[in-house]
């Protein structure tokens, strides 16, 4: 059996393609770099973290955008007759007064692993861009147009416009579509398919929240009229149809489904496979109850489908509510290589599963300049919008043990260097040595940042040797809490336990869609030189146990 999620932690808004025995699924990244991971499967049961699509931090640029812009809901398509794939993806510069400043760009390769050509900019009519290759050599973008004015249903309509591949230009404007097969509200996340002589257009509705669902419709003609599916929502983790059209928050805590795990199933695509099965990936999260709280953000999951005589796409189980437990594909198992809990960073580059908000890890971090240890040139403090030295990974699970080993030798009360959980830039918890003018050397201490009002924990500062220090952070279900030492084997607790629900999408003020992050940091804010080593990062997730 396939167990759900299938990529844990922050992975939201799958688009899954073939190619030949070949499976890629790429998933959003918003601010942080590389942008728009994509995982690769031959039997869809065991995947590894391929590559990047996009490794240039000046295109796109992010910085001083805030948390939960940037990258949004990839398309991932391959064109058999051009043997190209293709990334649809779009930049979200602002949400400002409800406007979603987005501009959707397309770039393609003949390998998955690039090069990528220069991006060639579509449109900015709204977002999650997808791309359709017709059977006549045609293409057609498709996406949610953002409604901004008043008295029209929010948030607004799929919208579709011809692409010349000559031209590298849109076909006049965008003309709307389609309204959705139910009454959920909140459409987005359209996918173009065609199969059988039917195009079918698969949304998500009810928002990226408790009522969120996939859904079809079909035509004969690639411009509509499209007929809903009569079933409604085929996945969701809400099966009770409801009429929320006048509503655009896209959240709706109301809709939780206390008797299913995964909540906010939906934002699917769908992959046929040679053997005749059917594959639906799509993103879902698992809330601390009753808080409500996705510490883990918006994860990726699997189900298994099937199509009916008359040419609709059901769950295989004859649900549609999603599922912890799918029945594995019938393809033979390929074992894939998995992300490693231990780094000793002795290899001669940084491992593909290190992210950074809004830049690129590899312009501040190296592993080269002292083999055998990650080295970190600090910039600005975790709370910028700019040019943060964070090296960072997802968190999996709310059970895990983060250590590390670090040497750093501050010299002025700007610089800082240690271990951090982070959410966003105005909610993280920092561990850090620093040096305290107070003590008159070096020293650690808490800092927290939580929406964004900063609270120095005077009261955990202590002054330490100058050699190297051990870091360590314990989630343990709702508890958070640091330890440190000198050995690795004898640990000190340093400052209160901390409330893990609070790194979230519900909590958070200034981010939403993401997820929550660990990592090692350093800041110089006084030059911007200062570096500090890490010999190891070690991160022991159990992925077993159940969100608390």
């Amino acid at each position: 059996m396939l167990l759900n999620p299938i990529f844990k932690g922050f992975n939201p808004d799958p688009a899954i393609c073939r190619k030949g025995d070949d499976y890629y699924v790429a998933v959003s990244t918003f601010e942080w770099f590389p942008g728009i991971p994509v995982y690769h499967s031959k039997d869809m049961k065991h995947w590894e973290l391929l590559t990047h699509v996009l490794t240039d931090d000046t295109e796109p640029n992010l910085t001083k955008l805030p948390s939960a812009k940037g990258i949004w809901a990839p398309c991932l398509t391959y064109n058999e007759d051009e043997d190209m794939f293709y990334v649809i993806y779009g930049v979200m510069n602002s949400m400002n007064a409800r406007y979603f400043d987005v501009d959707n760009y397309l770039i393609k390769s003949k390998s998955i692993e690039g090069p990528w050509s220069e991006p060639v900019y579509l449109t900015s009519s709204g977002f999650d861009a997808s791309i359709l290759h017709d059977d006549d050599g045609k293409k057609y973008i498709v996406s949610l147009e953002w409604e901004t004015r008043e008295g029209y249903e929010k948030p607004g309509v799929i919208c579709m416009v011809e692409y010349d591949p000559e031209t590298k230009h849109v076909v006049g404007y965008p003309k709307r579509i389609w309204r959705g097969a139910t009454d959920r509200g909140c459409i987005e996340a359209p996918h173009l398919t065609k199969r059988d002589g039917w195009y079918y257009i698969m949304c998500a509705e009810g928002g990226t929240g408790y009522n969120h669902a996939v859904t079809m419709g079909r035509s004969r003609n690639v411009w509509g009229p499209y007929e809903p599916d009569p079933q409604g929502a085929i996945v969701t983790s809400q099966p009770v149809e409801s009429n929320e059209r006048a509503d655009d928050d896209h959240l709706k805590p109301r809709y939780y489904n206390p008797d299913s795990v995964l909540q906010k199933s939906g934002h699917g695509s769908y992959v046929d496979l040679p053997n005749g099965e059917t594959y639906l990936v799509h993103l879902t999260s698992r809330p601390f109850a009753p808080e409500l709280r996705c510490t883990l953000g918006r994860e990726t999951a699997i189900q298994k489908m099937t199509w009916t005589e008359d040419g609709w796409l059901r769950m295989a189980d004859g649900s549609n509510l999603a599922k912890i437990q799918v029945e594995e594909p019938n393809l033979p198992d390929v074992p894939m290589p998995e992300i490693p809990a231990f780094d000793d960073f002795d290899g001669d580059k940084l491992g593909n599963w290190y992210y950074s908000p809004r830049l690129m890890p590899t312009t501040f971090a190296n592993v080269i300049e002292r083999p055998g240890w990650l080295r970190v040139r600090g910039q600005e403090s975790l709370a910028s919008l700019n040019r943060t030295s964070l090296v960072a990974r997802k968190l999996t699970s709310v059970y895990a043990t983060v250590t590390t080993k670090m040497e750093f030798s501050p010299e002025v009360y700007q610089h800082s260097a240690g271990l951090t959980i982070y959410y966003d830039n105005m909610n993280n918890i920092f561990l850090r040595k620093y040096y305290s003018e107070t003590l008159g050397g070096a020293a650690i201490s808490l800092v927290r940042l939580e929406n964004g009002e900063k609270t120095e924990m005077l009261d955990t500062r202590v002054a330490v040797e100058d050699r190297a220090i051990y870091m360590r952070l314990n989630i343990e279900g709702r508890r958070t809490w640091f330890e440190w030492g000198y050995d690795g084997e004898n640990w000190t607790k340093i400052g209160p336990e901390f409330d893990t629900t609070t790194f979230s999408d519900e909590y958070c003020k200034f981010g939403e869609f993401t997820g929550t992050m660990v990592g090692v940091a350093v800041t110089d804010a006084s030059l911007h030189e200062r570096t500090a080593d890490f010999d190891f990062f070690d991160y022991q997730a159990d992925e077993s146990k159940p969100v608390a």
